[in-house]
């Protein structure tokens, strides 16, 4: 029996983008689908949308018509789009909490990444992803302040790291060396926008897909793999 291909599929993000929560669920549909021909090993990448997001972070509404030169009406209409396409992928984007939903507010996602980083070096790439989906849940169901470093390491304790290296992760100056050098790297391979992933370190596939998309890119890759490893 032919063993399934090992990937990894390295997958620039911001905590802020819809967009990358709709592609990694509609990926995850894809592998699902994939289970006797890959194993796949996702990791997260930095990339900030908005890297001078001021700490007092802005409004969601505020950030759509300034950043975009939508009126007020365009952004409600786009976000129920975003808001059905989220829910056939798979993902809710309405706020889950208690009482009324507090304002959806836009952060600085600088210390997320800072943290992310920290995930996958100290326990490794499924712990990371842990982490990223609870920031993801975080941002979009509870509307909570993911620049703030108390939630930040109240997350990353609630997915099961260690909140006394949680919070010294968030103060190493090593660790924000890396993500600043890794963020330069995205935009010397031209990534400009995100869910952007890597797979196998050379195969680009960019934007949110369907998950048949995906499947289909990832049966190309297997089998340039492949062939390269015969010749």
């Amino acid at each position: 029996m032919t063993q399934p291909a090992r990937l990894t599929i390295d997958i620039y993000s911001d905590v802020m983008c819809p967009w990358c929560i709709i592609g990694y669920s509609q990926l995850q549909r894809a592998l699902g689908g994939m289970a006797d021909e890959v194993e796949a090993e996702v990791r997260w990448l930095p990339f900030e949308l908005n890297p001078d997001m001021p700490a007092e972070g802005e409004g969601q509404a505020e950030h759509i018509a300034r950043k975009y030169g939508r009126t007020p009406q365009q952004a409600a209409e786009g976000r129920g789009q975003m808001k059905a396409i989220a829910e056939r992928a798979g993902y809710s984007l309405d706020y889950a909490g208690a009482g009324d939903p507090p304002q959806a507010l836009m952060w600085n996602t600088y210390a997320a990444h800072k943290l992310l980083k920290w995930a996958l070096i100290e326990a490794g790439a499924e712990a990371q992803t842990r982490l990223k989906l609870a920031l993801f849940d975080a941002h979009f169901q509870q509307r909570r302040n993911v620049s703030d470093p108390a939630v930040l390491v109240d997350i990353a304790q609630g997915v099961g790291l260690d909140p006394d290296g949680a919070r010294a992760a968030l103060e190493d100056e090593a660790l924000g060396r890396i993500v600043r050098a890794e963020e330069a790297q995205a935009w010397d391979h031209n990534i400009s926008g995100v869910p952007a992933m890597i797979v196998a370190g050379k195969y680009l596939i960019p934007g949110a897909q369907e998950p048949e998309v995906y499947a289909n890119a990832l049966r190309r890759i297997i089998a340039k793999e492949a062939a390269r490893a015969e010749a």
